[in-house]
């Protein structure tokens, strides 16, 4: 029998797949209050390695001051409370990958 057919196949790898660098809410407590937050802020304090095809903010955690968070996807949570606290989040456009 030829190898091909003897070696199992599983699962399925999707070529178009988009990965996201994940950051949490509750990351954001590192920076100070009213500060503007953008990728490069993000990379320079280690919550980034790499930006991949964006950066997407999650609504794990609470923040208590008001920033300017630029991200390319964000939670609805995420978005919440951090306009609860009185900040913003605004969305850039994704970068594409070659």
């Amino acid at each position: 029998m030829p190898l091909q057919r003897k070696v199992p196949k599983r699962g399925f790898t999707n070529i178009s797949r988009k990965r996201f660098a994940v950051v949490n809410v509750d990351d954001l407590n590192r920076f100070s209050s009213g500060s503007e937050i953008g990728p490069t802020q993000l990379i320079e304090s280690r919550l980034v390695r790499k930006i991949l095809d964006g950066i997407k903010l999650l609504g794990e955690g609470e923040i208590t001051y008001p920033v300017t968070v630029q991200v390319h996807k964000a939670s609805a949570s995420a978005v919440t409370k951090i306009e609860a606290a009185g900040g913003r989040v605004e969305l850039i456009p994704s970068q594409k990958r070659n």
